[in-house]
């Protein structure tokens, strides 16, 4: 079966339009594509683009589709053509916007939906880079109120302008690999906008409780500082963005050892974040343990 998708990359665009930094949010497209179709099996085939702005920038352009090559070539599959449309009045100067589209393949009888989810499940995770291209909105927001100089801050050694800007991780190759491998995954989950508490539960069956352990991993400090900065409650931290989690795999207990091992031999590093659990009548669909005080 063939699988499509498309997406952009959100106010992300404008903070790489107020840094002047262009080179990776080509890769940002691609991947915010991708990983959603690979959530349910399907290999990426082909990817196309649409890049429209008031006045060409050929060398920022260049630098955008740059990235998307790249972006491509992280996850095997081909940019075959785009369209580069230039709209004065529509866009102010060279501001841009970015739009991508992918076509993947699946089995029909190898799709993976979440239908076979049953309580006692683990469910893994694989770390993000970063904000990935989810919640620039709030970000900017946070930036602008606390007068912050972004360009002149490190945490963790690294330039605070470098962590916002991180592109999104791209999943594909290790998760095709953990399904081709073991044949134990019962559903992933894409953690974009919505964090872990809107997206998971997407591919949970009816009953099901995704119960995830907050203290199961150590939170970037780059979200700790957008926290504190923008005094942002903690629940909410994890329902606006990722929180260091960029993909949810579910898979039975006795799979675990297995599904840990093809993944870090693929170059990931993943960890057990949870486990499913029946949900009480009425309850949310993702429960967050050990939550921080804030």
């Amino acid at each position: 079966m063939l699988v499509s998708g498309t997406d952009g990359v959100g106010t992300k665009l404008r903070l790489a339009l107020n840094l002047n930094k262009h080179d990776s949010i080509g890769i940002d497209l691609v991947a915010m594509c991708v990983n959603d179709l690979v959530v349910c099996g399907a290999e990426p085939l082909f990817f196309l683009d649409y890049y429209a702005t008031g006045k060409l920038n050929v060398d920022t352009a260049a630098q955008v589709v740059t990235g998307i090559g790249a972006g491509c070539e992280l996850s095997g599959c081909s940019l075959v053509g785009g369209e580069t449309a230039e709209m004065p009045g529509m866009y102010e100067g060279e501001d841009y916007d970015l739009a991508g589209f992918c076509v993947g393949v699946v089995e029909k009888a190898e799709i993976i939906d979440g239908s076979k989810v049953a309580t006692g499940d683990a469910l893994l995770a694989l770390p993000s880079s970063g904000p990935h291209s989810n919640g620039y909105s709030l970000i900017r927001k946070i930036i602008e109120v606390s007068g912050a100089d972004i360009e002149n801050i490190q945490l963790d050694g690294k330039p605070l302008t470098d962590l916002l800007m991180a592109p999104t991780r791209i999943y594909v190759k290790p998760l095709l690999k953990l399904i081709k491998d073991t044949g134990a995954v019962k559903a992933m989950a894409h953690i974009t906008g919505g964090g872990l508490l809107d997206n998971i539960p997407r591919v949970l069956p009816k009953g099901a409780q995704a119960v995830v352990d907050v203290a199961s991993w150590t939170r970037p400090a780059v979200f700790d500082w957008l926290q504190e900065k923008g005094n942002v409650d903690e629940t909410e931290m994890h329902r606006v963005l990722n929180c260091g989690v960029g993909m949810v795999i579910c898979v039975a207990q006795e799979h675990v050892e297995t599904a840990l091992n093809v993944l870090r031999e693929a170059g990931e590093q993943p960890w057990v974040i949870g486990q499913i659990a029946t949900a009480a009548e009425g309850a949310a669909q993702v429960e967050l343990k050990n939550l921080k005080a804030h």
